[in-house]
């Protein structure tokens, strides 16, 4: 059976990109820091019929993450697609404007978004490169794209992310591992404020599987007609 890891699962994008994966006869690996929210999704996926296993670990903890992707090649039998999403709770997320933005609150999202998505790729790629197949798959919102004030810091380190993984794209060409970006100009599920446009886990859990199944395209940007930065309340001063 093909399998997918999912770096960062939750209830949300985690558990629709499991289902859509799942759905196509993939066996789901979900790496999170919470095994009780994990189990959770364990037995979500189980009742719609799809095999899940559990690996916790902390994105910021990349040794972990590496121990964790180990674990989980060895209980899959190999890693077909990895997806890295993590999410930050808004307790350790800080939140800043450009010119209010201290070094120190990039580089947690740096640590959070890029070093994390680096360390689970060295976990992955050599197994995909000696396979000659293979998919990664990274997501962003689209402030990494068109970047919004309210979240200059989020928005730097989610532009560091999506270079890379363009670069890397380019790396990886005629090896038969495809590295991709997915930027979400949406909240998911509900609006993370009054009018912000929204959209279900299942619709854009789709786009993963398109660009899984499209070997060419290095990024896809899941919007509506009205772009989140264009109805974004104004950053505080």
């Amino acid at each position: 059976m093909p399998s997918i890891a999912i770096v960062g699962a939750g209830p949300g994008m985690g558990l629709a990109i499991a289902r859509t994966f799942g759905s196509h006869g993939f066996d789901v690996a979900l790496i999170a820091r919470n095994r009780t929210k994990l189990d959770d999704l364990v037995a979500r996926l189980a009742a719609d019929g799809i095999t899940a296993a559990a690996f916790p670990a902390d994105v910021l903890d990349r040794d972990a993450l590496t121990r964790a992707l180990e674990r989980a090649t060895a209980h899959v039998g190999g890693i077909d697609v990895l997806e890295y999403s993590p999410v930050g709770g808004l307790g350790s997320t800080v939140l800043t404007a450009p010119s209010e933005t201290d070094p120190s609150d990039v580089q947690h999202e740096l640590q959070f978004q890029l070093y994390g998505a680096i360390a689970a790729t060295r976990a992955v790629l050599p197994a995909m490169r000696e396979a000659g197949t293979g998919t990664l798959l990274y997501t962003t919102g689209a402030g990494s794209i068109d970047p919004v004030p309210q979240i200059a810091n989020v928005n730097a380190a989610a532009a560091a992310l999506r270079n890379w993984v363009i670069n890397l794209h380019k790396e990886l060409a005629g090896t038969g591992v495809q590295a991709a970006h997915v930027a979400i100009d949406v909240s998911v599920d509900t609006p993370a404020f009054p009018g912000a446009p929204t959209a279900p886990a299942e619709e854009i859990a789709r786009v993963y599987w398109d660009l899984h199944t499209n070997r060419e395209d290095p990024e896809t940007i899941f919007t509506t007609e009205t772009p989140w930065a264009a109805v974004a309340p104004p950053a505080p001063h």
